[in-house]
């Protein structure tokens, strides 16, 4: 009787990454390049520097319970995959494919390709580079880190914990050193801003809690590989926790200093405004312009890199229960990673890097991965009264939590419909359209399968 070699047995993921690696992802993953800009946009919104900084604690507390939501849903079934487990524990398979398809061909990959191209912009700082040049040092970070994460997940998240340490210091040193040279009075400023900031009020503090929610997105990244985490029934919870706390601290903190050392218009007039900020600290603002370039190399460095670790998971999800090519499924011998999934993935980035045009055009699927989001939230409702639904953890207060992440989801997703209705409901038929066809003909082909089996 013939035995099968190593390599031909079938390797499964082990679980070797710890707390901090949970908390490096989610907190790696939400503070991106989209700090260096929200600030302005933020201020511009709410029309004052104190609703500025209420804006931000506001926004941020109300993305905790979507992080509550994740937290109970990660712990129910820790494996990986994210929101493709939990539609397809819910009892929908075809919304799980359409989960996983909708992140492999529009969102995912462009991902990786829009932060490797920031960083080589942000490069050009240092080294002015241009055309060809700039997206094959593009090409080139995607190439390194899909290396990392293909040799080893802990490797990978021993970096991942250390570029995200690195991305953190020096926002705390500008908040740390800001904080003393702080004027109470600007505090009170505001500027005479159109739209909802010229009302003042409510409204301008409604406005501003909106345009935050962008700046917090990411914060799930970990469930995507709860397969992998150890202990994920308190790890994952704890780590997602942690992830909201960490970054609303840090996002209020460097809006206080903002607000304390530039009055709201500087703010919302400015397209640098960490840059700015920077320039009013005493004995850094003469360098200010090298210490922002440095900073948001490291930033986006650290975000592509969890993108590249965590989203390759879910395709690989996918094929294990027989809803992809099944090469996605396959987990290299010695290195005990989703080699084929990552591969293909990056493969795809780089793609879109000499295809910027594509790329743009694959933003507009943003409606579709935000109506993702809102669905996944509401799964919560459907498992609640299923048997295999058995949580170590469980959320305070469930229904209010499934109900504000529900509402700040679907804020977002009314703000995207009116930035581009048509090419938002046009995309959402185009990723019905082709995926649906395609579910059906690998559910049909997984059935005959079974019955030659049987």
């Amino acid at each position: 009787m013939s035995q099968e070699t190593p390599q031909a047995q079938s390797v499964e993921l082990k679980r070797k990454l710890g707390l901090s690696a949970v908390i490096a992802l989610g907190v790696g993953t939400t503070v991106g390049s989209g700090i260096f800009s929200s600030l302005s946009e933020v201020a511009a919104a709410a029309g004052s520097s104190l609703f500025l900084v209420l804006a931000f604690l506001i926004g941020g507390i109300l993305q905790v319970p979507a992080n509550f939501c994740y937290a109970e849903l990660a712990s129910a079934f820790p494996e990986d995959g994210g929101q493709y487990v939990y539609f397809k524990e819910a009892g929908s398979r075809p919304l799980a494919f359409l989960c996983g398809w909708i992140s492999f061909w529009a969102t995912d990959p462009p991902s990786i390709s829009i932060m490797a191209l920031a960083i080589a912009n942000y490069l050009g700082f240092f080294i002015p580079v241009h055309g060809i040049v700039l997206r094959l040092i593009a090409t080139a970070f995607v190439l390194f880190f899909m290396m990392m994460h293909l040799r080893s997940v802990e490797g990978g998240g021993k970096f991942q914990a250390i570029i995200t340490a690195l991305k953190i210091i020096p926002f705390i040193l500008i908040i740390g050193i800001g904080i003393f040279f702080i004027k109470g009075d600007l505090f009170m400023s505001a500027a005479p801003l159109a739209g909802a900031a010229a009302t003042g009020g409510f409204a301008a503090l409604m406005a501003g809690v909106s345009a935050t929610t962008w700046s917090f997105d990411g914060m799930a990244a970990p469930c995507y590989m709860s397969g992998e985490i150890k202990d994920p029934e308190k790890n994952l919870p704890k780590g997602l926790i942690l992830t909201a706390v960490t970054v609303l601290g840090l996002y209020v903190a460097l809006t206080v200093v903002a607000s304390g050392l530039l009055s709201v218009d500087e703010l919302a007039s400015s397209e640098a405004p960490i840059a700015l900020l920077a320039s009013k600290i005493p004995g850094i603002g003469n360098y200010a312009g090298t210490i922002i370039a440095v900073m948001a190399v490291i930033v986006v460095i650290g975000s592509l890199s969890s993108c590249v670790m965590y989203q390759p998971r879910i395709e690989y999800a996918m094929a294990k229960d027989g809803l992809f090519f099944k090469s996605f499924a396959k987990v290299h011998p010695q290195y005990e990673t989703p080699y084929f999934s990552i591969i293909v993935q990056c493969a795809v980035a780089i793609v879109l890097i000499f295809a910027t045009s594509l790329s743009d055009l694959l933003g507009y699927f943003t409606l579709v991965g935000l109506l993702k989001n809102f669905m996944t939230f509401g799964t919560i409702i459907v498992l609640r009264n299923k048997e295999n639904y058995k949580p170590t953890y469980h959320m305070p207060f469930r229904p209010l939590m499934v109900a504000v992440a529900m509402i700040v989801t679907g804020t977002l997703i009314w703000s995207t419909f009116i930035w581009a209705p048509m090419q938002g409901i046009a995309c959402a038929v185009i990723a019905v359209a082709t995926g649906l066809p395609v579910y059906y003909f690998w559910e049909n082909k997984n059935k005959k399968e079974r019955q030659l089996e049987n």
